[in-house]
């Protein structure tokens, strides 16, 4: 049974109840939007919003990076690993060869848990540091690192993690 009331308006006029997966693609659109090329990036939540959308309902992790230039708008949103129900392999050497490709000035690192638990791991936390280090020698900015739990969204940055 649903339990959303938004109305849809087909190609032949029928006016019907949209569907839950129409609802989710209009919303990941949306989003979409906010964090497309050239889209300057004004806060932690903007882009947490975007990446629940974008990876919180995989049931595999992922691991990805948000290019930016100098000013904070985006060059390109990239997955760059996929992993297992529990962990993803992530190569500092790939993230630096990629930041040095797309010219970026920064980048925001994110990743998701599948298992929906919020907190960091120790993993995460060394990762964390391994690619600060690595893209601080090519001088690009390690803007933060988002965790994806579901709906939930956990901000190195904002913890004092980075």
């Amino acid at each position: 049974m649903s339990t959303h009331n938004l109305l849809i308006c087909r190609a032949n006029g029928a006016v019907e109840r949209a569907s839950s997966q129409e609802i989710l693609t209009a919303a990941r659109a949306v989003l979409a939007h906010r964090v497309r090329r050239g889209a300057l990036l004004q806060s932690p939540q903007q882009v947490g919003e975007y990446l629940t959308m974008r990876i919180g309902h995989l049931d595999h992790e992922c691991f990805g990076l948000i290019l930016v230039d100098g000013r904070h708008r985006v060059i390109d949103c990239v997955e760059l690993f996929r992993g297992t129900i529990d962990g993803a392999t992530v190569h500092p050497r790939e993230v630096v060869k990629l930041a040095l490709e797309q010219r970026a000035a920064a980048v925001i690192a994110y990743h998701n848990h599948p298992s929906g638990v919020q907190e960091q791991s120790a993993a995460d936390e060394l990762i964390t540091q391994k690619l600060r280090d690595s893209l601080a020698a090519i001088e690009v900015r390690l803007l933060d690192h988002l965790v994806v739990a579901g709906s939930l969204v956990l901000s190195f940055a904002q913890k004092g993690l980075l």
